[in-house]
């Protein structure tokens, strides 16, 4: 294990990049648990206000992010500054997207059905640092040679047609896949190729002529859908608990 940490995270110096992310998801998970508790009812803890003012926990994470990030800039990459930062940076990024919807839509929502998109942005951003922690580079970058690397011309290419995949994937209603897209490019090939989601602008645009296309497209969401909406509710409402049932008009 302490081969695999040397040879891996510390010579590559991605050891501010592993704490980071420990602070991250950390910071995640121990926020959900006291969130639940305060709404439970239950253990020490309670919500923290000035005057009639709800302070959210979005305010002390944008201020963490801040000062992490810009004592990482400062710190010039010597000594274990770069660490400490990564750590406040990663607390504070944590703090930040758990209330991902609360920015989002500008409303406390964090109960909600809307509240969700928190959490799913908690799984999406640990995924992508983990994978660029085990080596991928954004655009397929690490999968170009030498040759091609010094070949300015060619690195632009090739990131530039990844960027467009990614692009034609998003504009198909795939945001995940886009997004992992931009670090494993054959994903976002992948995505760009098959049938868009029938509320996509893709579809709006290219489908409105086409109704098998429209058809095809409706079905083949309505069996993704099926198929793994349970399984990642289920794992949403572990991690974030379950929202509050949307009142009846």
């Amino acid at each position: 294990m302490g081969h695999w940490l040397d040879r891996n995270i510390i010579e590559p110096g991605k050891l501010p990049l592993l704490l980071a992310l420990a602070a991250f998801v950390l910071t995640f998970l121990v926020t959900r648990a006291i969130t639940r508790l305060i709404r439970a009812g239950k253990g020490p803890f309670g919500n923290v206000t000035s005057g009639e003012l709800h302070i959210h926990h979005v305010v002390p994470g944008v201020v963490l992010t801040v000062v992490g990030g810009f004592g990482a800039v400062a710190s010039g990459g010597e000594g274990a500054w770069p660490a400490i930062a990564a750590v406040v940076f990663g607390v504070g990024a944590g703090l930040v997207l758990d209330e991902f919807a609360l920015v989002l839509h500008l409303d406390d929502v964090y109960w909600t059905e809307a509240g969700r998109k928190s959490v799913e942005a908690v799984v999406l951003t640990a995924a992508l640092v983990g994978l660029l922690l085990a080596g991928f580079a954004p655009f397929g970058v690490n999968d170009l040679s030498q040759d091609e690397l010094q070949n300015r011309a060619g690195a632009a290419a090739s990131i530039g047609a990844n960027f467009l995949f990614a692009l034609i994937a998003l504009s198909k209603g795939k945001a995940r896949t886009a997004v992992f897209g931009v670090v494993i490019p054959v994903i976002a090939l992948i995505g760009s190729v098959r049938l868009a989601r029938p509320d996509s602008p893709w579809a709006r645009r290219f489908y409105r002529r086409r109704p098998r296309a429209r058809a095809r497209s409706f079905l083949r969401a309505y069996r993704h859908d099926r198929r793994w909406s349970g399984p990642r509710r289920t794992v949403e409402n572990w991690l974030g608990g379950r929202p509050d049932p949307t009142p009846r008009p």
